[in-house]
């Protein structure tokens, strides 16, 4: 079994290998990479090994695990593989890549360590261990920044209570338009909300409630923030 949840648009799109072969069961999101509605599926394959599967499968889904079906996010699901069937999107998930990889290697240069030392695919995991930070802090002052991004457990932590680092993922910025050169902007504001975030800390101590304290009013957060909604203003939101 694999779960493609986060990948499933690149691989739809020949932009990551598919575990198709290698599985007897698949199973995805269709709102992350594969830029649909917030639903999910399941793929199976026949074999003398399993031959009621199918019977299995729906078995545990309903009425183990699901309710009525949703019609409307069948339909939107619909339309979205037959967007995804298209040369654009193939165009958009190769970009989404790139993007990724522009992040990467930006951050890189800027003196900032990411796991796996790079990246493959849509996300970028950078670990700010080195640092000295958490991944709550970072999360904290990209907030207040209007950046989204999660804290996330990097290879080594202790406790997923305080993570070492945060996830940044490419998709949402490159569905609005972005190029390589904008993510390179994007960098930029990252490495400025770490920058931020170790001044806090200096002043404020290594305790996530006293460094909480430093984030209300914060003008360098707020100065950021202006040009944060400066930059993402100039892109358009899909349907509009």
């Amino acid at each position: 079994m694999a779960d493609i949840a986060h990948i499933s648009g690149l691989v739809a799109t020949g932009q990551h290998p598919a575990p198709f072969e290698h599985c007897d069961v698949v199973t995805t999101t269709t709102h992350k990479s594969l830029r649909g509605p917030r639903a999910g599926m399941i793929f199976f394959k026949y074999s003398d090994a399993i031959p009621d599967i199918k019977e299995r499968i729906d078995m545990a889904v309903f009425p183990g695990l699901q309710g009525g079906p949703h019609n409307h996010q069948i339909g939107a699901l619909a339309a979205q593989l037959l967007e995804v069937a298209t040369p654009e999107f193939k165009e958009y998930s190769k970009a989404v890549v790139a993007n990724s990889q522009t992040l990467a290697k930006t951050l890189q240069d800027k003196g900032h360590k990411l796991a796996s030392d790079g990246t493959d695919n849509h996300l970028v995991l950078w670990d700010l261990r080195p640092h000295g930070l958490t991944g709550s802090k970072l999360e904290k002052v990209c907030e207040g920044a209007s950046i989204s991004l999660n804290r996330n457990a990097v290879h080594g932590d202790a406790s997923a209570l305080s993570p070492g680092g945060v996830r940044i993922g490419s998709p949402a910025m490159t569905t609005r338009g972005c190029t390589a050169d904008d993510f390179v902007k994007i960098a930029g504001f990252l490495d400025r909300c770490c920058q931020i975030a170790l001044k806090i800390q200096a002043e404020k101590g290594k305790k996530l409630k006293d460094f909480e304290a430093g984030l209300a009013g914060n003008a360098d957060i707020a100065a950021l923030r202006k040009e944060v909604h400066a930059f993402a203003s100039s892109f358009g939101y899909p349907g509009l």
